[in-house]
């Protein structure tokens, strides 16, 4: 829903295509005199053919996110074709790039090679009026590019100026390039959600941290590059128009930009990125200034083109939400049960029990043999599984719970049931304890700890009292806050993984405390 394409990116440098056709696309010069140009004329053309090939697997991408709604059963099919249509967009939107350097290189080529003419004209100091200092003929659709800015800025200015404007086109690839991942980002945390299977989870998660990888690499690429470019562009207009006294026009631009900024502030945390967030707001406040510049100048074409910019900046919702995804562990929990019929025989023997590298379970375990046990040793319980210790000693557990409170219950059923001494123990990311060996004097407890702010939002607060309840939420220090204590780590991690979900930008950890 947040794959609105940029469709002013590649009209970074506001220049206008002319009337597509299906098949043979018309176009016409944007600036007189190069009409008779061969190569000009067919890089437009070009350029309009690849907006309709372009439009065309836009399509088709939408038409595929609709039969991928109607049958998620076939998801990974559908998932690989998007995948596949969108490289291809991104080819053609490359390809139009490099079409568009090179018609800006022809235009600005044709207005240096007829400035002579314009010299002879004399070109009046800034404050006197600005729109007849350069002729109609000389008046291009790309701002930077008329005669005017060369004329009333220093040479560095000037060239800053224009370099600035050719990074445009960077920040369209970074910002086109981000909402093509965030797309797919989407998609892989539904994918993620909704499957069983472990290996698969695996994977789709390992796609989605190098997704979320390469989009943190783009919005800090975005913000460098956007931070020069608006830098010189604002510099140079604000400069330009303070000397023409244009003073109601500088004011509207700094209410604009600190609204933009108020916004931003606001958002602050809230969206998929600050940069990205940051840079369609303060776009738009830019692309205003330019086509108020533009009309002071008179420059009509310039002004119109960007004119159709702004419009397009604001279909575009800057408020993109975060797409966060915990990492799901695949442990096989178990209650403990008991039968009257064999579980398990020579055919199907009792397994080895799986130690999980990441997450918490709780087992009983039921005995610690020198040598292996038959099933029939356990009284009919159930799930049985063993492990082979250090020692070289076979030991058996059952069952696999989530919390010690359901560890400790099934240990109440087993000694009911007859079973002398069942222990509970416990692995946590991979490491053993028997938590029935511990000395009470040396139990351990645990506490979240959150660090990174200076006061907790309402959402956070309201988020711990409904699943931390009778846990006591204190602060200490400047930016530490702590909620505990915890005799079970994994109620701890829960709560831990909650509140990450609910604010990333959060530091939280689960710190060991001793009773």
């Amino acid at each position: 829903m947040f794959r609105k394409v940029f469709i002013y990116a590649l009209g970074a440098a506001f220049l206008a295509v002319g009337t597509l056709h299906a098949q043979q696309p018309k176009v016409e010069a944007r600036i007189a005199g190069l009409e008779g140009n061969a190569e000009y004329m067919s890089l437009l053309k070009e350029d309009a053919r690849l907006q309709i090939r372009e439009d065309s697997i836009v399509n088709a991408v939408e038409r595929m996110r609709r039969r991928l709604r109607e049958d998620p059963s076939r998801r990974q099919e559908f998932s690989q074709e998007i995948l596949q249509l969108e490289s291809r967009i991104f080819e053609i939107r490359n390809a139009k790039g490099r079409l568009i350097d090179r018609i800006n290189t022809i235009e600005q080529e044709w207005v240096l090679a007829n400035l002579d003419g314009a010299a002879q004209r004399p070109v009046g100091p800034v404050g006197s009026d600005p729109a007849a200092a350069v002729p109609d003929s000389l008046k291009v659709r790309n701002l930077v590019d008329n005669l005017y800015f060369r004329e009333h800025l220093s040479p560095e200015d000037y060239a800053a100026l224009r370099n600035a404007q050719k990074l445009e086109m960077r920040a369209v690839d970074y910002i086109n390039r981000y909402f093509a991942n965030y797309g797919t980002l989407s998609e892989l945390a539904e994918s993620y959600a909704a499957v069983q299977a472990e290996a698969e989870a695996v994977e789709i998660y390992e796609r989605y941290r190098a997704l979320e990888g390469m989009n943190r690499v783009l919005a800090d690429s975005l913000a460098a590059t956007w931070n020069y470019i608006f830098d010189n562009k604002n510099y140079a207009y604000g400069y330009l128009l303070d000397k023409m006294g244009k003073e109601d026009i500088l004011a509207r631009e700094e209410e604009a930009l600190s609204e933009a900024a108020r916004q931003l502030s606001a958002l602050h945390g809230e969206t998929a990125s600050d940069a990205v967030a940051d840079y369609l707001l303060r776009k738009r406040v830019i692309v205003d200034y330019e086509a108020s510049v533009a009309g002071v100048l008179a420059l009509d074409a310039a002004r119109d083109s960007l004119r159709g910019v702004a419009a397009q900046l604001e279909a575009i919702d800057y408020r993109l939400p975060r797409v966060d995804v915990a990492e799901r562990y695949f442990l096989d929990y178990d209650s403990v049960a008991f039968s009257s019929t064999p579980k398990y025989s020579y055919q199907h023997p009792i397994p080895e029990c799986k130690v999980y590298a990441n997450g918490t379970i709780y087992r009983i375990l039921l005995g610690t043999y020198n040598t292996k046990r038959a099933a029939a040793t356990f009284r009919g319980a159930y799930p049985l599984f063993y492990l082979v210790n250090d020692a070289g000693k076979w030991c058996y557990y059952t069952g696999g719970f989530a919390t010690l409170d359901e560890a400790e219950a099934a240990q109440a059923l087993l000694k009911k049931r007859g079973f002398v001494r069942p222990e509970i123990v416990v692995w946590t990311d991979g490491a053993y304890r028997n938590l029935s060996l511990e000395p009470d004097s040396q139990k351990l407890l645990y506490r979240v700890e959150i660090t990174g702010t200076d006061a907790l939002s309402d959402e956070v607060k309201q988020l711990i009292a409904a699943t931390a309840e009778g846990y006591e939420l204190s602060r200490v220090g400047q930016q530490l806050f702590i909620i505990g204590s915890f005799d079970d780590k994994a109620v701890a991690d829960r709560l831990a993984d909650a509140i990450r979900q609910t604010d990333a930008a959060l530091e939280i950890k689960v710190a060991e405390i001793a009773e």
